[in-house]
C-alpha cells in the first residue's frame, strides 16, 4: 500500500511541472509569445515566428530580441486590415 502512495506521489510531481511556463523553444498563442534566445536561432526567428502567426492568418511583429543566453525574443501576431475572411471562406465567428 505504501508503494501505491509513493508511485502516485511521484506520478503527480512528475505532472506538475509538464507544460508549466515557458519551456526550449517557441511559447505563445494567437496573440503572440515568445522565443529563446540561441545562437542557431539569431538566424531564423523571424521565420518561426511567421509560421506560428499563420496558424491563425496574421502577420507577425517582432516587439523584443535580447541576444543573451536566458532571454527571448518577444513577437506579436497581428491581423491583416487587408484580410476579409468572408472572401476567403475562413469557418469561424467573423
Amino acid at each position: 500500500m505504501r508503494w501505491m502512495l509513493a508511485v502516485a506521489v511521484a506520478l503527480n510531481s512528475f505532472a506538475a511541472y509538464a507544460g508549466v511556463g515557458p519551456g526550449p523553444g517557441l511559447t505563445g498563442n494567437d496573440t503572440g509569445g515568445i522565443i529563446a534566445w540561441t545562437p542557431d536561432v539569431d538566424l531564423i526567428y523571424r521565420d518561426i515566428a511567421a509560421a506560428h502567426c499563420a496558424r491563425w492568418n496574421r502577420l507577425t511583429g517582432i516587439t523584443s530580441v535580447h541576444r543573451t543566453y536566458g532571454d527571448y525574443i518577444g513577437f506579436q501576431c497581428i491581423y491583416d486590415r487587408r484580410f476579409d475572411p468572408r472572401k476567403a471562406w475562413v469557418p469561424g465567428p467573423y
